[in-house]
């Protein structure tokens, strides 16, 4: 069987040899790490750069600019939102009380008195006051002395104009704040995948596995885990010719996903797999990647949650299992998971040919034993 002739029985009875190749593995994994490309980075953040995107598209999708930014800056920016309409509204009552006369030394508030005269705002000394009679409108603080007459019907349509924007600027803020405090992207950062996929046995088939967890307590309902092998280049030749190919799942052996222990999820390696042909040698000179998408809802919100990772050549462990990280604790009566342990890894005798030369060992076997 080529590889495993003399070298690795293929059903792993050569413990010495198997660490051998392994080891092998291990050195050409480290020497790989540098080089791969990767589409998706470990944090689920796509490596992409939309050069053909359209600039400028800044106020297209402002809410959306502020909602993704950083705290700091989402505040910055509503901050900066705030005071740059009460200095443009102050400008236009600045434009209008200057219009009308307002401004003039004789009409001022101390000379008014004596006179006659009617301003459409009482109240206004300098443009100072004018910037605080702004900020009046716009928040819907009145503290009695600064008010609009009835002398300039302009001043009525201003003073409804900057209200009401004052109110859609508020609505905004407020909307802002509450989709960044609920978003799941900060439930999602909660949810982890192991730093490695594995491969080794189960039942008798090579099997490539990774884990996820929850690192809270509240829990997420109605989970679904999928992959998909989005790149495969062997030989510098790209075997899936810029498709993706959904891999088969099954979560602990069941399709149905009880999410309070982390899960594994197992993709069997048989017939209708794309690695039934690929042995740990072989896998060491292709550029593969795998991407991992877990999804469910938080229970507490009803908010769906998504979160990725991916795998790369040098992140598939080939002959290795996975610690358990849980365990009964008596003194507190209830099961502790440490997640410390989580992507602890231990060497399985794993059969290093392909899934396909297995299958035939274990089928001619059979046969001679029929015989």
């Amino acid at each position: 069987m080529g590889l495993y002739t003399k070298e690795c029985d293929p059903i792993g009875n050569v413990p010495h040899t198997l660490c051998n190749c392994s080891r092998h593995i291990q050195r050409r994994r480290s020497q790989r790490a540098r080089l791969q490309e990767r589409v998706v980075f470990k944090s689920g953040d796509l490596n992409i750069d939309n050069s053909g995107e359209k600039k400028f598209r800044l106020f297209n999708d402002i809410v959306k600019v502020f909602i993704e930014a950083r705290w700091r800056w989402t505040i910055l920016y509503c901050v900066i939102a705030c005071v740059l309409t009460w200095f443009v509204f102050a400008a236009i009552w600045w434009i209008l009380l200057y219009i009308h006369g307002d401004l003039e030394s004789d009409h001022l508030p101390h000379a008014s008195n004596l006179t006659e005269w009617k301003p459409c705002v009482r109240e206004i000394y300098n443009f100072t006051s004018i910037f605080l009679f702004s900020i009046e409108v716009q928040t819907s603080i009145g503290y009695g002395s600064r008010a609009i007459t009835l002398e300039c019907p302009e001043a009525m349509f201003t003073m409804c104009i900057e209200s009401i924007t004052g109110k859609i600027i508020q609505s905004l803020i407020i909307g802002i704040v509450f989709a960044k405090l609920t978003k799941p992207k900060n439930r999602a950062q909660t949810l982890m995948f192991s730093k490695y996929a594995i491969i080794n046995q189960r039942d008798g088939n090579l099997c490539m596995m990774f884990r996820v967890g929850n690192t809270r307590k509240s829990r997420i309902i109605a989970s679904n885990i999928n992959a998909y092998l989005i790149k495969y280049v062997a030989d510098g030749i790209d075997l899936l010719n810029y498709h993706q190919i959904k891999l088969d799942l099954k979560v602990d052996a069941s399709d149905d996903v009880l999410f309070i222990f982390p899960l594994t999820a197992v993709h069997k390696i048989d017939k209708r797999s794309p690695f039934f042909n690929v042995s740990a040698k072989e896998l060491l000179k292709c550029n593969v990647e795998i991407l991992v998408v877990f999804e469910g809802t938080i229970e507490s919100t009803g908010q769906p949650v998504q979160t990725k990772s991916s795998y790369i050549t040098n992140e598939i462990l080939w002959g290795r299992r996975y610690l358990e990280p849980y365990y009964y604790k008596k003194s507190k009566q209830g099961f502790v998971i440490d997640f410390s342990k989580f992507d602890e890894t231990y060497r399985v005798n794993t059969p290093l040919c392909t899934a396909k030369e297995l299958f035939t060992y274990y089928e001619n076997r059979s046969l001679r034993r029929l015989h």
